[in-house]
């Protein structure tokens, strides 16, 4: 009786384009001529992957074009007129808009509403690093946002400014930070009072980072 082909699991792993997650992919080979028991692939070098800390939900769209602060004049309206919330990794900018923003317009010309609920932006400066590192604090601040982002938030502009230390902190670390400031924020515009992590100031002017 001729010997059966072994199978043997030859597992690649890749980093994805857009996040700090790792693809674990497994490759099914046939090995001619060898039994199934005791086989190595040839030329494939196992390697460990560590498990990751962060249970991650399933799903997209959690951090909508809708929940995102895109114009620069709402940047500078935040800057200039909302309050600071200070963590290890992050300063979180936030300003509560009026109850006509997301008021539901009518008629064929009116302005379309701003969408309820959060509203979010990030300021990477260039003093953080060039342009690798700046990307690479985005994608974790988007992760972070879309793991935290309360589905019925405050009606609230927020602005993310990143400090250097958010390239080197545990992924959870900034999942707790980000999610810590909404938080933070719900209560502060509720009108809640008591102690809150982190600290807490009224912002005077633009504090946007220099370029």
């Amino acid at each position: 009786m001729s010997a059966q082909p072994a199978v043997v699991p030859v597992i690649f792993t890749s980093p994805l384009e857009n996040s700090d997650l790792e693809l674990r992919v497994t490759v099914t080979a046939s090995v001619p001529g060898e039994s199934n028991h005791d086989v190595v692939a040839r030329g494939v070098k196992p390697r460990a992957v560590e498990p990751r800390s962060v249970e991650l939900r399933s799903g997209k769209g959690a951090f909508p074009r809708s929940a995102r602060l895109l114009r620069h004049a709402d940047f500078e309206r935040v800057y200039k007129q909302g309050r600071r919330h200070f963590s290890a990794s992050m300063t979180v900018f936030y300003w509560q808009r009026p109850q006509a923003d997301v008021v539901v317009a009518k008629g064929p010309a009116a302005k379309p509403p701003v969408a309820p609920g959060l509203r979010i932006g990030f300021t990477v400066s260039r003093a953080l690093g060039g342009a690798v590192q700046r990307n690479r604090m985005k994608r974790r601040l988007r992760e972070a946002v879309r793991f935290t982002r309360p589905p019925a938030g405050p009606n609230a502009d927020v602005v993310i400014n990143p400090k250097k230390s958010l390239l080197t902190v545990d992924f959870t670390a900034v999942v707790n930070e980000v999610g810590r400031a909404f938080v933070v924020i719900k209560e502060r515009l509720a009108g809640k009072t008591g102690t809150v992590a982190g600290t807490e100031q009224k912002s005077s002017g633009s504090r946007k980072p220099k370029a």
